[in-house]
Parts: C-alpha cells; structure tokens; sequence
C-alpha cells in the first residue's frame, strides 16, 4: 500500500511540475498551492479514513466531478473505455457486430448488424444471452457485456442463446471481426428525380462515403435534386463536416472558423478542393438532435443559400473538442474553441462559463439572440442552434405509445411475426396491413401496459386540491364519472393513435427482414419532413424563392 502511494506522489510531483512548465505565468501559484492542497489531502484520507479506498476509483470520481463543473464534452476517458472512444470517432471496433439491450436479468440481441459475425451466425433480434465463455450473463448490464463480446478481431467468444419459438438453448461460436458500422447506412431515391442520403455520424471518411452515394445516385437515373438527411445526427469530426460542405460550394469558400484561448489553434476552414456539384437544388433535413458537426454543413448551407434547410430547430452545441493523451493510455476530451459558420454565426445555445448560482446553465433566450445576414441577404441568427428556412410542427407521442415502447411490446411483436413468417415483402414496398393491426391489438390483450393520459393526471391534481381545501366530497360522485369515462375512452387509443403505432410496427417488423437500411426505408413512407422537402425540390419556383428570401 505504502509502494501505491508513493507512485501516486510521485505522480502528482510529475504533474505539478508538467504545470508549472507551461506560460501561464499569472496562474502559477494558484496552480500549484491547489496541487498541494490535493497532494496534502489525498495523503490524510489515504492515511487515516477508517476503510481501504481504491485510488483508482477515487480519482476518477474527483476527475469526473472538476470537469463535470465545466461542460458535458470536457471528459475524462479511462484506458477501460478507450475503444468506445475510437468507435466513436471512427466507427470501427473488434467484435460480433450487435446492438444489445437490456431486459430484466438479462441482455438481448437488439438488432444485427448486416454482415458481420451475429449476423452470419443467425442470431436474430429478441435472442436472450444466457452465457458467454461458459459464465452466466444474468445479472451483467449491456456495458459489462458490450466489453466481453468486443476484442481484438480473429479471437474468439462462445455465446450459449435462447430464442422465443425454440425448445432448447443453443451454442453459437465467433470469431470476432473488425466491424464497420456505415456512416452512409441508405441513400436512394425517394422521387422521380430525387436522390436522399442519410448520414448516420461524422466518422472517419465519411465525406467519401456521401461522395460515392452521390456518384452512385447520378449512375441510376439523372438527379433533379438531392436531400441530405441529418436528423438525429449528433456529429463527430470538424473536418469531416468541411469536406461534406466542400462536396456542394465552391473551391475557396469560407465553411467554418475556430476561436479559443490558444492563438495557435484558431483556424479558418476553407473549401479547399473542386467541387462535385454546386448547382444541384439541395435540401438539408435537420432536426432537435442534430448537433455540431451537423450543424456546421446545415449551416454552411443556409448562410450560403446553398440550401433549403428543413425540419427542427437543431441542438446548439457550437463547441469543438480535441482528444490529448495522456499517460497509461488515458485521454482528455477537452473543449479547445466555439466554431462560427461562414457569416460569423456561433449556435451555442448554452454559456457554460455563466452559470446560474444554483449551478444550471440556462439557454439564451431568443430575445437576445444577433442578427446575421446570408450570402443573398436573407436574415439568420446565433445563439440557439440552425433554425430551419421550413419549420414542421413535431407531433407529441402519445402516452400511449410511450408505454408500448417502454414495455418493448412493439419489439416483442415483431419478435413473434418474424418468428411465424419466414420472408416479407422488400423493404420499400411492405405495409402494414389491417389484419397486422388487428393481430397487434390480440397480442396486447393479454399484456400490461399502464399509463395515465394528461386529461388523467389534470383531473388527479384537481381532486388533491379540492382535497385540501374540502370540496371534493361536494362532487366525488362526478368525479368518479369522470374517471370511468376516461378510462373508457382510453380504450380507444390503439385506433385514435394508430398512425403513429403503425409506424413503429412496420419499422420494427422490417427491420428483422432488411435490418438498418430496411428500418430506414420504412419509416420514410410516414415522413411528413422528407415530402415537405420533396414538394419544395418539385417546386423549383418556390426553392428559388425561399433561398432569395422572398418567402
């Protein structure tokens, strides 16, 4: 113990010395009285805190609690989640290519991925994991199971499975491959003319990936207009979004500037090689969960009038990170500058550095957001994220549906009619039909799915009122009433919802038969986003109109 303790000194003696190399002269001293405040701690706690404390563990805590005061992309990551980092990043990792939930004790198969090792093994979406390497898996959650499945391509991992319609629990052995999970997971053609990408993340080389959908799209018939979709896409690398940008403006464009406390690293991001296509109508889809390097190319696009942008209000995260090594082969993901798209804008919708004094952070209010201009006059703003040229009102989920989701009574339908039907119609031309529906309602009959209406919990609240003040007695009688009609009325949420239900089970159903792309392909028969933008795409009077700013 005494051995651990002198490393961790000496460590601290490292990095306190590594600190005071640096320039920031006022922050000397601060820096180190603070280092030694720390040292000086740790060494009383160590020594005298009645039980045995794990110095790998405290650390952490005390790291994840400093840089926690800062923002959520300032993190610290540990050698034990480094190949997490890197799929991120590049959407590579060794394993058997599955996503995995969680389910009472055990973990599940979610979903294959096409190609890879579960796949080509026939493991199927609903498989219970029961054992790996011979150790039972109950009780582990996805993390602890996600970190044995993955490894180094070429080892091995043996699986003992159980699966809803088979007697008996069988064997599956891998062999662990390196897997790819697509940054381009389905481009086609939505329209007579109109071409659509779906960009999943900003990985490695994803910019190659649009490229080549693009070039492919041109082969199959000649393209009148594009739509790149980037809804739900949480970013990824800087430079992946200028290359992107650079496929659509041309050579010698401003894409994206950076500006933070180190000179060194401002930079002006610029397009810098020839063009693919700068003259193709364009629309970008966005929504509330595209984030940073989304909107960087949303934004490229809308302050060059290079494109229709459609859809949500995006994320607001106008923040750039930077991984730096440091020592036992751990990282620091550190937020180095705030990015400004061509005509000055930074979307930051959130000011860590002016927090409020319970410790929140509140969003700028659009009040105060400035004012900028595009390249043909139209006005933008900052502050807050891209907001759309063509705003579509979201419709609320209902609570209904809500509960079917969280009771994975869809998943486990689609489970069952995977089960029972061998092959399905393609992807692009299945619909669920009445008898489907009907069969999905039989199946719930027998299940729990409880939830509570907001005309429900309004009328609840109102009886704790009345309640309290002693007026409830004077109308329980109705109140009673009231309640049996709701429920009787929410027995005819399956069909009052039923749009939005019918999409989830087609998706869900055709994704067992054509997996990602096939879910992908499904949901598109409901998007009310994609036929906006193919009617403003068919529109070229009105595309022309809105990019002038004359709508």
């Amino acid at each position: 113990m005494k051995k651990k303790i002198k490393v961790t000194f000496l460590a601290i003696s490292i990095i306190i010395a590594s600190v005071l190399s640096f320039s920031f002269t006022d922050n000397y001293f601060e820096i180190a009285k603070n280092l030694d405040i720390f040292t000086s701690l740790y060494k009383e706690l160590n020594t005298y805190y009645v039980d045995e404390t794990d110095p790998g563990k405290l650390m952490k805590k005390g790291i994840d609690a400093m840089l926690k005061s800062l923002d959520p992309y300032t993190t610290y990551i540990p050698e034990s989640e480094i190949e997490d980092f890197r799929f991120m990043t590049t959407g590579q990792y060794g394993g058997i290519g599955a996503i995995i939930t969680k389910r009472g004790d055990f973990v599940y198969i979610s979903e294959p991925y096409e190609g890879f090792p579960a796949f080509k093994a026939g493991l199927m979406a609903g498989d219970k994991i029961l054992e790996i390497n011979g150790v039972s898996s109950k009780g582990k959650t996805t993390e602890e199971v996600s970190k044995i499945l993955k490894g180094q391509p070429n080892t091995s991992v043996t699986l003992l499975m159980e699966r809803k319609n088979l007697d008996k629990p069988f064997v599956v052995n891998f062999v662990r491959e390196k897997v790819t999970v697509k940054s381009v997971p389905y481009s086609g053609f939505v329209a007579d003319g109109i071409g659509y990408i779906k960009l999943r993340s900003f990985t490695r080389g994803c910019s190659k990936d649009i490229k080549d959908a693009l070039a492919d799209l041109k082969k199959q018939q000649e393209l009148n207009g594009l739509i790149l979709d980037l809804r739900g896409n949480p970013g990824g690398l800087l430079n992946e979004s200028v290359n992107i940008s650079n496929l659509f403006v041309e050579r010698g464009e401003e894409i994206v500037s950076t500006k933070g406390k180190i000179k060194e690293w401002e930079k002006v991001y610029k397009a810098t090689q020839k063009a693919t296509d700068t003259q193709i109508p364009l629309v970008v889809l966005i929504n509330q969960s595209s984030a940073s390097a989304s909107e960087i190319v949303a934004g490229v696009m809308q302050d060059l009038d290079r494109a229709v942008i459609i859809g949500n209000r995006s994320f607001g995260k106008g923040l750039v990170q930077q991984s730096r090594k440091l020592s036992y082969n751990t990282q620091l993901k550190v937020t180095i500058a705030k990015y400004y798209t061509p005509n000055g804008r930074c979307i930051q919708a959130l000011d860590y550095s002016n927090r409020n004094d319970d410790g929140s952070v509140g969003k700028i209010q659009d009040s105060l957001r400035t004012a900028f201009k595009t390249k043909n006059g139209r006005t933008v703003y900052d502050g807050g994220g891209i907001t759309p040229d063509i705003e579509i009102e979201q419709e609320k989920i209902s609570n209904i549906t809500i509960s079917l989701l969280r009771k994975r009574l869809i998943f486990d339908f689609a489970t069952d009619y995977r089960h029972a039907h061998d092959s399905i119609i393609t992807a692009d031309k299945f619909r669920l039909s009445d008898k489907i529906f009907e069969d999905f309602k039989t199946f719930l009959s027998d299940k729990e799915y409880e939830y509570t209406t907001e005309t429900q919990d309004v009328v609840e609240q109102l009886k704790e009122v009345a309640e309290d003040e002693f007026y409830f007695d004077g109308f329980s009688n109705e109140y009673d009433a009231l309640i049996t009609k709701l429920e009787a009325n929410k027995k005819d949420d399956l069909n009052k919802f039923n749009l939005e239900i019918k999409e989830l089970i087609t998706s869900e159903i055709v994704s067992r038969y054509y997996y990602q792309k096939g879910r992908i392909i499904a949901i598109l028969q409901f998007d009310e986003d994609l036929k906006e933008a193919i009617k403003v795409l068919n529109n070229k009077t009105k595309y022309n109109s809105i990019l002038a700013g004359n709508e």
